[in-house]
């Protein structure tokens, strides 16, 4: 047994009735996909008549239309519908993780289990799928996503058993230079996860003719960040110093969204012109994206745990095929590595100049 949380929001009515929206957000989904009402109504089970009252109960609510007819195009979205199923998109993005880790929580609370794998990590896709693949073993997890410098402090305070980062591939592993404050060699061993890719998410085409790190420095572009703390922005702000860009000259540099997905998410819904962040986030999304940066992605655990039969089953896992292949299909990732124990030279400072 396990619990899911996940997030929904609602409409309050003018007379106090409260109405939750999921149902409304899947229509307009199915309807701009299709281009049909009783499409998308068959799909959602709704008989057309059902699904037309809906959609015409919330225009009211609105005081605005959803759906709008053109001859040869179908029925197609207003810009309110579109903004509506991007606020959700945004809302899931950013909340999810947060949402995983309670029901994490509440599991090792309500179920009591003897031997729960505790990981704290930063928000990672190959995260993702491990914890997906140990529920698959039936192996229990007690999740916490933090940034990846809270990780490994959870780890030297005995507060999991895992502790989650990425580490700059070359030069920029000076970016990692923070976690070595947590982390000892005599005490912690290291265990490859995976490499990925991190870059620019900009839309679909190109329109803003973004080419790189330099064009952050654009008056005409609006980028979104991650928060203080977390891995990604560290790597950014390297480099960013390598190319001699303030981070003062970047509008909305001191925005935070706390997952790669949210990132992708506010680009896509226009709300920003340019993020950073893993490949995979980017394609979800339907975005381009350049490549600027690889990095590996490592759990830090106690080098005694490595001998007990919890972490030798984890590392069995990710050393199999089938999740090394799991990982490899993730846009941007490599997982052809999951599970080697890596050194703390060549994770920190080799290759680095």
């Amino acid at each position: 047994m396990s619990f899911e949380i996940r997030p929904e929001w609602s409409l309050k009515k003018r007379k106090g009735v409260v109405v939750s929206l999921p149902l409304l957000l899947q229509l307009l989904t199915a309807i701009r996909n299709d281009g049909s009402i009783s499409s998308a109504a068959a799909g959602a089970k709704l008989s057309y008549r059902h699904a037309w009252g809906m959609l015409r109960d919330f225009e009211r609510e609105f005081s605005a239309p959803l759906l709008q007819k053109s001859r040869g195009k179908g029925t197609t979205l207003t810009p309110l519908a579109e903004k509506l199923i991007w606020a959700d998109k945004r809302m899931t993005a950013r909340l999810t993780p947060i949402l995983e880790s309670f029901a994490s929580e509440l599991d090792a609370i309500l179920t009591s289990e003897p031997s729960s794998l505790r990981i704290t990590a930063s928000h990672g896709f190959a995260v993702d799928a491990l914890v997906k693949q140990l529920s698959q073993d039936r192996t229990p997890v007690e999740l916490n996503y933090r940034s990846s410098l809270e990780a490994v402090a959870a780890l030297s305070h005995d507060e999991c058993d895992l502790a989650g980062f990425h580490v700059p591939v070359g030069e920029f592993k000076l970016a990692a230079q923070p976690y070595l404050k947590w982390l000892d060699p005599e005490q912690h061993a290291l265990i490859h996860l995976a490499c990925r890719t991190q870059g620019l998410f900009i839309a679909r085409g190109n329109p803003k003719k973004i080419q790189g790190l330099m064009d952050l420095q654009r008056e005409d572009l609006r980028f979104v960040n991650r928060q203080t703390g977390s891995g990604t922005k560290m790597l950014l702000e390297m480099l960013l110093a390598k190319e001699a860009i303030s981070t003062k000259s970047i509008i909305d540099y001191d925005s935070a969204e706390y997952t790669h997905a949210a990132v992708a998410a506010f680009v896509a819904s226009n709300m920003a012109d340019v993020g950073f962040g893993v490949e995979t986030a980017a394609r979800r999304f339907d975005l381009d994206f350049i490549p600027i940066a690889r990095e590996n992605y490592i759990f830090a655990c106690k080098a005694s745990a490595l001998d007990q039969n919890l972490l030798k089953s984890v590392c069995n896992i990710m050393q199999s095929t089938e999740f090394r292949g799991t990982v490899s299909a993730l846009a941007g990732y490599d997982g052809s590595e999951s599970g080697s124990i890596a050194t703390f030279e060549e994770t920190f400072t080799q290759g680095c100049v």
